[in-house]
């Protein structure tokens, strides 16, 4: 390591212990002092108090409420700065998991020498506080509210044109020849050819967000779709798209929760990005009103983000706090097992791990681009929220950690399937 004195002096001991003489960070502290190799990616310590975090909630969530607070920072490329930062948690020297009784005593004397002991400082105010069962319809509203209803504003700035929240698709070369408006586009039409979208057919769109999807739908395929959200601000936004588009007729939208659909059946469904908000304890009641929805041989596409098989990690985290409260991501063995398991037969399914990286990227690089509007348009903590999530989403897709998947079933019912192809030749993009 390498020091200037100062704060940064008196934090080198406990560093080297924690993480290994071979910080592959380097470190300011409020002072100026700093420590660590001068070409490696910097985190700012702006104000003690971030310290007097981690000494109340060690590793992961101490870590990010110090950040979305303001009072930690990065200096740099944001990609670098967190891998060096995932690849010590990787080798086993998360904080959280690795402060023995003498580190902790270690960290408190130099907590105190350095004026950082006091009361445990409250969260800011972008962390989630909710109240209730967590499969209760209440407390389900609440969560997509406090994901969605931040601005439609925002998620224009980084979603971009096309205002679709899941992976795109991306067909138009590997190095860039191809934009992220591209990618949706190319997305909603492989997922209409998937379900065999035709004119007169009945769509749901599960989870319809902003509209996009449906709209598509119904303009390029001439179905009649019933797009739900549970969001207010989304809801609104997806009207007046339908509108503007000349197809109030053909286009309903909803503020309803998934379970309370009750006009099916529907000749197919769409689910791009929602099952992530359903948690565990009713992630089988989803898989199940989409089969109940469904008409004996109809489709269903699913796109949800999954995991790499193994144990959780202890909650609460940045994510349950601060992106996806009571929101789960499970492993797509579990994802196939209860789609079936509810009387779908699952027919396809394509990994999208790569797309899900590439799209995160672009969000990353709109956010970065429009960030002094991100930050008037909510504040400068979630801005930092969602810079985090997003950045550390793309490395775990990096790093396989976290994946993506489009899943698609038929309703069983109909034992010749109806008109379901024989090969993926029918929705293959060019």
């Amino acid at each position: 390591m390498h020091d200037v004195g100062g704060v940064a002096l008196r934090l080198q001991p406990l560093l080297a212990r924690l993480f290994g003489e071979d910080l592959p960070l380097r470190v300011r502290c409020w002072d100026g002092s700093e420590l660590g190799p001068p070409d490696a990616p910097t985190f700012v310590i702006r104000h003690r108090r971030a310290l007097r975090r981690l000494l109340w909630q060690p590793g992961e969530l101490g870590l990010a409420r110090a950040y979305v607070a303001g009072e930690l920072d990065i200096e740099g490329d944001v990609f670098a700065a967190l891998r060096a930062a995932m690849q010590i948690v990787e080798r086993g020297n998360d904080p959280g998991i690795r402060l023995g009784r003498d580190d902790k005593k270690e960290l408190i004397r130099t907590a105190v020498t350095l004026g950082a002991v006091g009361p445990e400082p409250r969260p800011p105010a972008e962390e989630v506080r909710l109240f209730g069962e967590p499969d209760s319809r209440g407390r389900t509203a609440a969560a997509i509210r406090h994901h969605y209803d931040v601005s439609n504003g925002f998620y224009e700035k980084v979603l971009g044109s096309s205002m679709i929240y899941s992976s795109g698709y991306w067909t138009r070369g590997d190095e860039g020849s191809g934009t992220l408006e591209d990618a949706q586009h190319d997305k909603c039409a492989v997922v209409a050819r998937k379900l065999g979208l035709a004119p007169g057919m009945r769509l749901l769109d599960m989870g319809c967000g902003w509209g996009t999807f449906a709209v598509y739908a119904a303009k390029r395929y001439g179905v009649q779709v019933v797009g739900v959200t549970m969001s207010d601000e989304q809801a609104e936004y997806a009207r007046k798209r339908v509108a503007h588009a000349g197809l109030s007729d053909r286009v309903e939208i909803r503020v309803q929760d998934h379970r309370d659909v009750g006009d099916g059946p529907y000749d197919a469904i769409a689910s791009l990005g929602m099952a992530e908000h359903t948690g565990r304890e009713h992630y089988r009641q989803y898989a199940a009103a989409l089969c109940r929805l469904l008409r004996p041989g109809g489709r269903v596409l699913c796109q949800q983000l999954d995991r790499r098989p193994g144990p959780l990690g202890p909650r609460p985290t940045f994510m349950t706090s601060y992106v996806f409260p009571d929101g789960e991501i499970f492993t797509l063995g579990h994802i196939i097992s209860v789609l079936e398991g509810v009387g779908l037969e699952v027919h396809d399914v394509e990994g999208m791990r790569a797309h899900q990286d590439r799209t995160m990227r672009c969000w990353v690089d709109n956010l970065i681009r429009y960030w002094e509007d991100c930050v008037a348009l909510t504040s400068p903590g979630r801005a930092r929220v969602w810079l985090l999530y997003m950045v550390g989403s793309a490395l775990a897709c990096e790093a396989g950690r976290l994946g993506a998947h489009q899943v698609l079933a038929v309703r069983r019912g109909d034992p010749k399937f109806d008109d379901l192809p024989m090969t993926r030749a029918a929705w293959m993009i060019n």
